[in-house]
C-alpha cells in the first residue's frame, strides 16, 4: 500500500471493517437484482448508489427509452422505502407537491381544515421531467432537497430519514420547458449523463425483454440499514494527499483564480464552488465502499470528479464554438493535474 495513505489507517477500527464488508456484500446484491430486469447501464447504477451512500440527490439526463424511470423505480422496490412518483407538467403546482389544507369534518360534527401531506413525503421521490414544470414548483422541491423539511402554508414539517430525490431530464426538448438554473442545479450531487446501451446490450434487450411475464424485485435493504451504511460512508479514512488533490481540482476550475491554468479564464464563464469539494469527497468515499475499499485513492476522486463537476462548470461562447463542454474541461484538469 502507498506510504502516504497508511497513516490513514489508524482511524480504521474492526466494527468499521465488519461494516465496510457487509454494506459492499448487500449493495452487490442490489446490482444483481437490479441486474435482472435493467440491461446494462452498469455505471449509471453505480452512481445512484453512490449519491444514496452519501446522502446526495441525483440528476439523469438522457434521451427518452433509456429506462430511467424504469431504473429508478427498481431502486425502490429493492428497498423497503416509502416511494412516490412526480410527473412534473406545466400545470403543477407547489401544493400538488408539497400537500394542502382541507376542509374536514371531525367526529364531533365540527369543520376543521387538515393537512393532506404530499407526494414529497416518501423517502425515495422520483421527480420525472424535472424541467417541464415552472421555477415556483421546481423551487418547493428544490427547497426539500436542501433542508430536509417544507413549508405548506402556516406548516412546516420535517421529511423521514433517509430522503433521496432522482430527477430525470430530456436533454433534447427544449420548447415549452423551465430549465433549472445553475444555483438549482447545485442542488444535486450527481448529473449523470445516461447514454445508449452497447450493440450486445442492445441485442439483449430486443431478445428478454419482448416475451411474456415480468421481473418482481423483492426488498433487500431497509431504511434502517441505508442509515447505518450512510453513517459508515461518513467514517471512511480520507488521507491528507487525497483532500489536496480534491481542492486543486476545484480551484483550478475557476476561471480568473491564481490556481486555475489560463486556458480556464479563456473557456469557463463560472466554476465549482465549495459544495463540489463536499460532494467529491463523500462520493470519492462512498466509491471506496462499494469496491471494498478501506481508504479513498485518488482513483475514486477522478471516477466522481465529472458527475459531480459537468453541472458546476459553465462554458464560455469560446469553449461552446469550439465544440468543447464541461466534460472536455475536467478531463483536461485532471490530465494536467496528475502531470504535475
Amino acid at each position: 500500500m502507498d506510504s502516504v495513505s497508511t497513516p490513514a489507517l489508524d482511524q480504521v477500527n474492526d466494527k468499521d471493517l465488519q461494516a465496510i464488508q457487509a454494506l459492499r456484500e448487500r449493495m452487490d446484491r442490489v446490482r444483481t437484482e437490479l441486474g435482472r430486469v435493467i440491461i446494462g447501464q452498469e455505471d449509471v447504477i453505480e452512481k445512484l448508489l453512490i449519491c444514496l451512500l452519501a446522502r446526495g440527490h441525483g440528476l439523469l439526463v438522457g434521451v427518452p427509452g433509456l429506462a430511467k424511470t424504469l431504473l429508478i423505480q427498481s431502486l425502490a422496490d429493492l428497498m423497503s422505502l416509502d416511494f412516490s412518483r412526480i410527473q412534473f407538467t406545466p400545470d403543477l403546482m407547489p401544493s400538488d407537491i408539497t400537500g394542502t389544507d382541507i376542509l374536514q369534518q371531525t367526529e364531533e360534527g365540527h369543520r376543521a381544515f387538515e393537512f393532506m401531506k404530499g407526494p414529497i413525503f416518501a423517502n425515495i421521490v422520483l421527480a420525472d421531467e424535472i424541467n417541464r414544470t415552472p421555477p415556483k414548483t421546481q423551487a418547493a422541491l428544490l427547497q426539500a432537497m436542501q433542508e430536509h423539511r417544507i413549508s405548506a402554508g402556516n406548516h412546516t414539517f420535517t421529511l423521514d430519514k433517509p430522503f433521496f430525490v432522482l430527477a430525470t431530464q430530456n436533454p433534447i426538448e427544449q420548447e415549452g420547458t423551465y430549465p433549472l438554473p445553475e444555483a438549482q442545479l447545485d442542488r444535486f450531487m450527481f448529473l449523470i449523463d445516461v447514454k445508449y446501451p452497447s450493440y450486445e446490450e442492445e441485442i439483449r434487450i430486443a431478445r428478454e425483454t419482448t416475451g411474456g411475464g415480468s421481473v418482481r424485485l423483492e426488498a433487500v435493504l431497509t431504511g434502517e440499514q441505508i442509515l447505518e451504511a450512510q453513517e459508515v460512508v461518513r467514517r471512511v479514512p480520507v488521507a491528507d494527499h487525497v483532500y489536496e488533490h480534491v481542492v486543486k481540482l476545484v480551484r483550478s476550475a475557476r476561471p480568473g483564480q491564481p490556481d486555475s491554468p489560463a486556458w480556464v479564464g479563456e473557456m469557463v464563464m463560472w466554476g465549482p464552488g465549495p459544495r463540489a469539494l463536499q460532494y467529491l469527497v463523500l462520493g470519492a468515499k462512498a466509491r471506496a465502499v462499494l469496491r471494498g475499499s478501506l481508504l479513498v485513492q485518488i482513483e475514486d476522486v477522478d471516477a466522481v470528479a465529472e458527475p459531480v463537476l459537468s453541472h458546476r462548470i459553465l462554458t464560455n461562447f469560446h469553449a461552446q464554438s469550439e465544440g468543447l463542454t464541461s466534460a472536455d474541461v475536467i478531463a483536461r484538469l485532471q490530465e494536467e493535474l496528475h502531470k504535475a
